[in-house]
C-alpha cells in the first residue's frame, strides 16, 4: 500500500517538518473567551536537530509576548544553515489573562481551556525543552519538572530570559526528552502493532450490541480472531439474547458485525441478522419507509442507517435494500447535508462537528463498497462521497487532525473523527474512487501519523470527543470535553483505520 511509505517517510518530530524553508503559523487552540492560541515555527538546518518549545503571556499580553515574538523574528531571519535548533514559539498562551493551573483540572477544554491547550499539546508534540519567559504564576515549569504531560513523557522546563537571543541556546546540551522518545517510539509502529495493542483493550464485550463494541470487534476479526467474536456474538445468533430488544440507531449499526462474519463463515445466520436491522425500512405490508427509523435527526445516521441497509443488498442480492440505502441516504441529506459540502450534525444548529461528518464518511464510504458497479444511483453516491472528502481535505489541521468543529479555527483537534476520516479517505484510495488520489493518500498519510503519535500501547488517546446528543448552539460543541485514557469510542475507531491499512 502506498500510503504507508508516505507515512514511513515523514519526519520523525512530531509536529514539526524539518523542510520548512521558514516562519510558519498556526493555531493550537481556543481561550475561554474564544481568542484563538497561535504558535509559529522556526525549524533548524538539520532533521536531527532538538525542538524547544518557547512559551510566552502566561500572564497575559505582557511583554514577555513581545519579547518572545521579537526573539522568533531575529531567529527567523537567520540562515537555517545556522539554525541548530527547532524553535516552537507560542507567545501569547493565554490571550485573555485568564486563571491558569498546572497540570490543569477540570473538564478540557470547556475549563481551564488555556491550561489544557498547552499541557496536551505539550504532551502531543513532545518537545525536547520548554522554555518559560515572563511569570510563570501557575507554575508550568514545576508541573512539568514533576509530571509527564497524559503520562506520555516529561519534558525539561526552565526559565528564560531572551537577552541573549535563540542563537546562542547549546542545541547539544539539549538532550532528546522521554515524550520526544515515547512518541518517536510511537511512530515507528506498524498500523498491525497498533491494531494488536488496542485489540488487547478493546472488542471483547457485546452485552449492548452498539456499532463501538462492532467496530472494535470487526478489527478483531481482521486480525485474525474470528472464533473469539463468533462467541461473543453467539446469544443473539441462537436466540437467547434479542439484538432488537431495545432497538435505536446505535443497536441497528451494531449488526454490521454480522456481515463480517458472514463473509469470513458463511453463515447464513449471519445474513439473518443483518437482514432484520434493513427490513426496519419496510412496513408490515412489505411498503418502503420514507427512512430507516431511530435517526433523531442526526448526521450520524448516515452511518447507522445506510450502511447496513447497503450490506444486506450485498449479502442477499436483493436490490430493494440496495433503493432503500440510497432513500436514507438522501432522507439524511436533505436533513443536514449543507450547501458547502459539510454535514451539520443536526438542524438545531449549523454546526459542522466533527465526529458527525466523520460518521456520514465512513457511512458513505463502507456503502459504496457493497454497491454492485451496475446499480442505476453507484454513481450518485460515489459523487456525493467525493463531494464530501473534498470539503473535509483542506479542513486537515497542520498535525493531520480534523477538529471537533471541522471549520472552526483552533477547536481541539478529535482523535475519533480524524480515525474515521483517515478511514474514509483511504477507502476511496485503494478502491479508485478519487480521479486525483495524490492529496488524500497524502491526508491519509497524516491522519494515521496524528492518531499513531496519540495512541498509547495501553489504549490510551488524547483528545477523543464525548458522547454528543442534540445541541442547540455552536458553543456547545466547541464545549464538548476532550477525553484522555482509555476510550471504547476512539479504540475502536483506530482499530478500523489500522486493520485498513494493514490489509
Amino acid at each position: 500500500m502506498r500510503a504507508l511509505s508516505v507515512i514511513a517517510a515523514l519526519p520523525l518530530f512530531v509536529g514539526v517538518s524539518a523542510r520548512a524553508p521558514a516562519a510558519e503559523t498556526f493555531d493550537i487552540g481556543r481561550s475561554g473567551a474564544g481568542d484563538v492560541i497561535m504558535a509559529a515555527f522556526v525549524p533548524a538546518g538539520s532533521r536531527s536537530a532538538p525542538t524547544v518549545l518557547i512559551v510566552g503571556g502566561l500572564a497575559g499580553a505582557d511583554e514577555s509576548r513581545a519579547a518572545v515574538e521579537r526573539e522568533l523574528a531575529a531567529y527567523d531571519r537567520l540562515p537555517q544553515r545556522q539554525r541548530r535548533i527547532n524553535v516552537v514559539a507560542v507567545a501569547l498562551a493565554n490571550p485573555a489573562g485568564a486563571v491558569l493551573q498546572f497540570p490543569p483540572t477540570g473538564v478540557a477544554y470547556r475549563e481551564q481551556s488555556e491550561s489544557h491547550t498547552l499541557w496536551r499539546w505539550i504532551a502531543a508534540h513532545g518537545p525536547d525543552l520548554v522554555l518559560i519567559a515572563g511569570a510563570d504564576a501557575a507554575g508550568l515549569g514545576a508541573a512539568l519538572a514533576a509530571q509527564a504531560p497524559l503520562d506520555v513523557g516529561l519534558v525539561p522546563a526552565r526559565a528564560w530570559i531572551p537577552a541573549s537571543g535563540l542563537a546562542a541556546i547549546d542545541a547539544a546540551a539539549i538532550r532528546p526528552s522521554a515524550a520526544r522518545l515515547e512518541l518517536e517510539r510511537r511512530l515507528e509502529r506498524t498500523p498491525r502493532r497498533v491494531a494488536a495493542a488496542l485489540a488487547q483493550v478493546y472488542g471483547h464485550n457485546f452485552d449492548q450490541p452498539t456499532y463501538i463494541n462492532a467496530i472494535a470487534m470487526i478489527a478483531r476479526i481482521r486480525l485474525g480472531e474470528v472464533d473469539a467474536v463468533r462467541a461473543l456474538v453467539a446469544p443473539y445468533v441462537d436466540g437467547t439474547k434479542d439484538s432488537l430488544e431495545r432497538p435505536n440507531s446505535l443497536i441497528m449499526a451494531g449488526h454490521i458485525v454480522f456481515t463480517e462474519l458472514a463473509r469470513r463463515t458463511d453463515d447464513e445466520r449471519y445474513v439473518a441478522m443483518v437482514r432484520k436491522v434493513a427490513q426496519l425500512g419496510f412496513d408490515e405490508r412489505g411498503a418502503m419507509r420514507e427512512s430507516l427509523p431511530y435517526h433523531n435527526q442526526f448526521s450520524d445516521s448516515v452511518f447507522m442507517g445506510t450502511t447496513p441497509a447497503a450490506q444486506a443488498g450485498a449479502l442477499t442480492g436483493e436490490r430493494k435494500y440496495f433503493d432503500l440505502a440510497v432513500r436514507h441516504l438522501k432522507f439524511m441529506q436533505a436533513i443536514d447535508l449543507r450547501a458547502d459540502g459539510l454535514y451539520r450534525h443536526q438542524p438545531a444548529t449549523d454546526a459542522a462537528w466533527g465526529r458527525g461528518n466523520a460518521f456520514a464518511a465512513i457511512g458513505v464510504a463502507l456503502s459504496l463498497a457493497e454497491f454492485p458497479p451496475d446499480y442505476p444511483g453507484r454513481e450518485q453516491l460515489l459523487e456525493s462521497y467525493r463531494e464530501h472528502m473534498a470539503a473535509l481535505l483542506p479542513r486537515q489541521n497542520r498535525d493531520g487532525l480534523w477538529r471537533n468543529v471541522v471549520d472552526v479555527d483552533g477547536a481541539y483537534p478529535e482523535y475519533s473523527a480524524t480515525a474515521m476520516i483517515g478511514f474514509a479517505m483511504l477507502r476511496g484510495v485503494k478502491n479508485g474512487w478519487f480521479e486525483d488520489p495524490a492529496p488524500y493518500r497524502d491526508a491519509v498519510a497524516r491522519a494515521w501519523r496524528g492518531v499513531n503519535v496519540r495512541t498509547g500501547s495501553d489504549g490510551s488517546v488524547i483528545d477523543v470527543c464525548e458522547s454528543t446528543a442534540r445541541i442547540e448552539s455552536l458553543q456547545g460543541y466547541l464545549d464538548r470535553a476532550a477525553l484522555a485514557g482509555r476510550d471504547d469510542r476512539a479504540g475502536a475507531m483506530a482499530m478500523l483505520f489500522a486493520t485498513e491499512l494493514m490489509n
